[in-house]
């Protein structure tokens, strides 16, 4: 082999180099782009009002929440009901109203919600004993439906969020909480 032989097999010429840069760059994309579970958090809870509902009264409250959306695209996602169980029971329930959310951001919503007086009564005993402890365990679910646009895709996905929440049912501070979301997306 030719001495101009052997330096043309050992040098990068600038197209092998551009090649890849763009093949390392698109790892890099497509590894930070994959889809990542968005993250929850009740931040508060604050009474609104007390509605009767002879022979009980129901509680009226708005939910102060946090949702990180820590993905590459923004999303859109559709109105839902989130439910809210005590001991094991439906205790009632808090709407999310239809929405979007830019790509890696945070944002503040504040959801609605109503819980049954006739529900809690049937756990008298159990409530009473949270009101002297000063901590009450709740569990939340919710469902949420969208999509996000990748360049000009459309792709569905589902979130489901199960949450975990210790409150004081006196002054209704949040004392503890765990909130776990799966992301599923479905692709065309």
């Amino acid at each position: 082999m030719s001495k101009e032989g052997r330096r043309r097999g050992v040098r990068w010429s600038w197209t092998s180099a551009f090649v890849g840069a763009a093949a390392a760059a698109a790892t890099v994309m497509a590894l930070s782009s994959k889809p990542r579970d968005p993250d929850f958090h009740l931040i508060s809870i604050d009474l609104t009002s007390f509605k009767l509902n002879f022979p009980v009264v129901d509680a009226e409250l708005i939910l102060t929440v946090h949702v990180t959306n820590p993905n590459v695209t923004s999303i859109n996602y559709s109105s839902t009901e989130m439910s809210i169980f005590y001991s094991g029971d439906h205790l009632g329930s808090a709407r999310v109203k239809a929405g979007s959310q830019p790509p890696r951001s945070c944002q503040v919503l504040r959801l609605p919600a109503r819980l049954s007086g006739l529900q809690l009564a049937h756990h008298g005993k159990e409530f009473v004993a949270d009101v002297a402890k000063r901590e009450m365990l709740l569990d939340a679910t919710v469902d949420i439906e969208g999509f996000a646009k990748v360049m000009w895709w459309d792709h569905k996905f589902r979130v489901h969020v199960d949450s975990h929440v210790t409150v004081d049912p006196v002054f209704l501070d949040v004392i503890d909480q765990e909130n776990k979301s799966a992301l599923e997306v479905f692709v065309k």
